[in-house]
Formats: structure tokens, sequence, C-alpha cells
């Protein structure tokens, strides 16, 4: 059964699609962590790192829904077997399943953040051939900003993914911080890629930050200004990764690559 953490009347479900060894060393995507730093990521984060060093990540999606209403869906995994990220992550992804463990059918979903258009958050966004909507009652939410870059991110994301969403009449472009639903609200978190987004959700006296890409490793939590070697714009993901955290803070994070899914945060405090 899928872990999910409760805030008030919002459930979210953490679904993980695939997990696998990365392609490329640890030093190499994170070149200025310390020693040190690698130690104390290894103690708080073991299952992060296999045996001969390598770095072990899953690939998660979250569901979030309030009482018994409809579904939104941060990221779409990896995807099916066929999917662009199958060049270089672990496919088949299991989605299909993790939501139906949870009780969830892909009708259910009203609502797809898409944080990012990286190959291993929009795996199951459109499948088949020709390309549909997974997800068929679904607004796929996207920033503009993103939109615009998709032919640099990936070439073939404009005819693959954002054609038949369009042509299905489910893309919907947002232009920074976006409320959703009460409690529920996008945050613009440039510079991963450059329209990428988070999500916030709020209650009475909890938060949860549903990360996308913000951070990819508990190694930026140790040191927030770390960046990670798949950045765009390194200067501008870690502006975006220290003010979320320092701003909504203290707060659960729920994260797509660090082994817990759930990973409570407060910042360090100066003196």
């Amino acid at each position: 059964m899928p872990l999910s953490r409760i805030l008030g009347s919002i459930t979210v479900t953490a679904l993980t699609d695939a997990e696998g060894v990365f392609f490329q060393p640890r030093a190499e995507a994170f070149p200025h962590a310390t020693a040190a730093q690698w130690q104390e990521a290894d103690r708080r984060d073991p299952a992060s790192v296999t045996a001969d060093g390598q770095w072990w990540l899953p690939f998660r999606s979250f569901a979030i829904r309030a009482g018994d209403g409809p579904v939104t869906l941060v990221d779409a995994g990896v995807g099916p077997a066929d999917s662009p990220a199958a060049s270089w992550a672990p496919v088949p992804g299991r989605l299909p399943a993790e939501l139906a463990a949870a009780g969830i059918d892909p009708a259910d979903v009203d609502t797809v953040v898409l944080t990012h258009l990286h190959s291993d958050h929009i795996g199951w966004a459109v499948t088949g051939t020709p390309g549909r909507p997974y997800f068929p009652n679904a607004n796929y939410l996207l920033q503009r900003t993103e939109l615009e870059a998709a032919e640099a991110i990936n070439p073939g994301l404009p005819a693959g993914l954002i054609a038949p969403l369009r042509a299905a009449g489910q893309l919907r472009v947002v232009d920074g911080d976006t409320p959703l639903t009460p409690g529920v609200r996008l945050l613009s978190t440039p510079g991963h890629t450059p329209g990428h987004q988070s999500v916030l959700l709020t209650t009475a006296d909890e938060r949860m930050l549903l990360t996308g890409d913000l951070l990819v490793h508990v190694v930026q939590l140790i040191d927030p200004t770390l960046a990670y070697a798949h950045e765009e714009d390194p200067d501008a993901a870690r502006t975006s990764r220290l003010t979320a955290l320092q701003t909504h803070n203290p707060t659960v994070l729920a994260t797509p690559h660090l082994s817990t899914p759930f990973t409570p945060f407060t910042p360090l405090r100066a003196g």
C-alpha cells in the first residue's frame, strides 16, 4: 500500500513509479559536495547509496485528495516501456498499479501538475500511438515559461506531449504562483528548468512542500547552496531552493527522489 500523510482534510499519497541506479556517479552530479557532506548524507539517507557507492533513487508522483473529492496528481513518473525516459531511467514504471493500490482510478484525477518537462516527470502524461492523455478528465498544468522552453528541453516534447494535450483541450497554462484549491497553491521555483514549479499545501497548523526537482538528494538539505549538474540555471535553482526552504518552514518535504517520500525539515538557524 502506498505511503500517505494527512494534513487536515487533505491526504497526500506517495506513488513510486520506479527506482534504480542513477546513470552518473553522484560525485559528478554534485561536483561541489565535500566528503563530510557525503558522509552526513549517507547517515541521513542510507538507502540512497548502494554498497558500491552509486546513487540509488526512486521516481515518484504524489496524489493529493481532499476527502473523497477529485485527485490532483503531481508529476507523471517515468512512464511505460516506450516512454521518453527509457534511454536512461528504469522503465516500465508501475504508476497504474500504484494508483490502483491507493484506490485511485485515472478518471478520478482532475488535475495533473507537471513540475517540469524532464522525461522522468512526464512519462504517464500521454501514452499510446497516437498519443492520448492517460488521465482523461484532467487539466494538465504547466508554467508558461516551461511551455515556451519545451523545444529546448527536448525537441520531441511539442509533438509527443504538448500537441496531444492541446488537441484534447486538457492543457492549462499558468503564470507564476497560482492557487488551485483551498490550501493548495502552485509556486514558481525556476532554475532546474526555466519554468519549474512546486506545490505548497497549507492547513491551520501544518505545511507540506511538494518539491519536484527543487532538490534531488538529501545532500542539498545538508547544504542547500549545492548545485546539481543537471540544473538549467544553477544560480536561479539555488535561489529558488533557498527561498522555498527558508520561507515555508518548518515543513514536510514531499520529494520525488529521496529514499523517504516525506521528510520533515526545519532550517538550521545561524548563530
